[in-house]
């Protein structure tokens, strides 16, 4: 697959085939992640996976409480959007995939988020030149159950960054159409 095809098969997927992903393969692609530029090639990130569908469900539970919560206490939160599907029991935010790598990293790093986003964006290419699929699911982050970070084994000063699902696609959705760049100005 060359890199036009790569760009083009790189999808947002909800929908994953019953089937593991194997450590192997998911240490591969926190290996293609650690490739990616970052602020003074400091690599702050760091990554915790998880491969157990119960510990999954029980992160989507604890996220969708403290965004319900937070929805609860303002009432113009930007998340009252989710409101709905994160009040159904059966809503899993992460889509029931097999597997959750995060990307985490120092809270008071100033360059951490941009960072694990480059790193995330790796992993994700990584994932669709091996023939899986992913989903940078950003409501993952909201994960705040001291008990279940102590768990997931998160450093103290440390917050998720990048929650991505991976698993084997049961299928790609298309592109959406794309608008055409908006480049404010060329200077040359």
């Amino acid at each position: 697959m060359n890199f036009d095809e790569l760009l083009i098969k790189r999808r947002a997927v909800r929908d994953f085939e019953d089937r593991s992903v194997p450590m192997e393969l998911a240490k591969a692609l926190i290996n293609d992640s650690i490739k990616a530029p970052n602020s003074g090639n400091n690599q702050g990130w760091k990554f915790i996976i998880v491969n157990n569908r119960e510990t999954i469900r029980r992160m989507s539970d604890a996220g969708k409480a403290a965004i319900i919560a937070d929805i609860e206490s303002d009432p113009n939160s930007p998340m009252k959007r989710y409101e709905e599907p994160l009040r159904n029991d059966r809503f899993n935010v992460f889509y029931n995939a097999p597997c959750l790598v995060c990307i985490v990293g120092m809270i008071d790093d100033p360059t951490i988020a941009m960072d694990c986003a480059l790193a995330g964006s790796y992993l994700m290419l990584s994932a669709t030149a091996k023939g899986l699929a992913t989903c940078w699911v950003a409501l993952g982050a909201e994960i705040r159950d001291p008990a279940l970070l102590n768990e997931l084994g998160m450093p103290e000063g440390y917050r998720i960054y990048a929650p991505i699902v991976v698993g084997y696609p049961k299928a790609i959705p298309d592109m959406p159409e794309r608008k055409e760049a908006d480049i404010i100005k060329i200077i040359s």
